[in-house]
């Protein structure tokens, strides 16, 4: 677990030690092709920052967590690993985190297992904690929201007349939905208000587009550690960077995407650099910060707290990272 961008607030160490504790005792399980899959996955270095944000909004009104709140905010841990895991099965990515993807490691029937095992570890932690809340319902339109983002981003592969609307529909699905949960459900765990609870799922949600933005950007720079670079050019998977300059830029990047599967590496490289000087990394890096002020002027309307001055910090942070 990492924690660069909670130095600002070290009161949630103790807490994220606890969330990563349980998620390590459910993922102890007798299938031993499994469990080495499911460690391997746990400990490589996720940054936890979707239970973190839960832990945050849930401080806003409580300093106390308690068993309730432990398990809600492994919950969401829980499920952005499965659709990690079953996200590089479907890229076919050799990486994850910088170490060798599950899929890579163990083969694809035990990634496809080890996702499907997390599954049902997601419904028993949501079922142990919100049998009679409406947060049960919220978790399974979630699931919609993610699986939607994943059609949508699988039906627009290799399109070249992708709109940014239609790119933003299926980041709100596949980045932002689980962002926007943590926030939304920490809020409600934590006793904040209605009010605050929308403010708080709005946060979320320009929080998760800003940070899918910046992820991109990374791909674009060279810098990413959970795949190789521009591995997603190869795939079809057009990220914010090149749909920006694409529509003015046709003539010189069509005939190289239009290669498809079949680009080479030194193609892609081609198209890193055409769309670094037609300005897309710079359009998007404008359009991220856009969606981060937003939630940062909403971040300002949040009770005065502890918990809230922490969150100016790590979306600031957020946007500056390199990684």
């Amino acid at each position: 677990m990492q924690q660069a961008y909670f130095r600002y607030y070290p009161q949630l160490k103790p807490s994220l030690t606890l969330v990563s504790q349980l998620i390590d005792q459910r993922l102890i399980v007798r299938y031993q092709q499994l469990e080495p899959a499911l460690k391997q996955m746990a400990s490589h270095g996720g940054k936890f920052l979707r239970p973190a944000f839960f832990l945050l909004f849930a401080g806003l009104h409580e300093t106390e967590i308690s068993e309730k709140q432990v398990k809600a905010a492994a919950s969401i841990e829980i499920l952005h690993m499965a659709t990690l895991i079953h996200d590089d099965i479907i890229d076919d990515s050799p990486k994850r985190r910088g170490q060798a993807s599950i899929q890579a490691a163990f083969g694809k029937d035990v990634a496809v297992y080890s996702g499907d095992y997390l599954f049902t570890v997601f419904f028993d932690l949501i079922t142990e904690t919100m049998a009679n809340s409406r947060f049960l319902t919220i978790n399974a339109r979630i699931m919609r929201r993610i699986l939607n983002g994943e059609l949508g981003q699988m039906g627009d592969r290799f399109k070249l007349d992708q709109t940014i609307l239609s790119y933003l529909r299926n980041v709100n699905g596949k980045t932002a939905a689980l962002f926007s949960l943590a926030a939304e459900e920490g809020a409600a765990f934590g006793g904040a208000n209605k009010q605050e609870i929308q403010l708080a799922k709005r946060i979320g949600q320009n929080i998760g587009i800003a940070f899918q933005i910046l992820d991109d950007i990374l791909d674009y720079n060279g810098h990413h550690l959970n795949k190789p670079v521009l591995k997603d050019l190869a795939t079809g998977v057009y990220s914010l960077p090149l749909l920006l300059v694409l529509p003015t830029h046709q003539a010189e990047l069509a005939p190289l995407l239009k290669k498809g599967k079949d680009m080479t590496p030194k193609d892609m490289q081609a198209v890193q650099k055409l769309v670094v000087n037609f300005g897309g990394v710079q359009a998007a890096q404008q359009l991220a910060g856009k969606f981060t002020a937003k939630a940062e002027q909403e971040i300002a309307q949040l009770p005065a707290s502890p918990a809230q001055t922490a969150l100016k910090k790590i979306v600031e942070q957020l946007l500056k990272r390199t990684s």
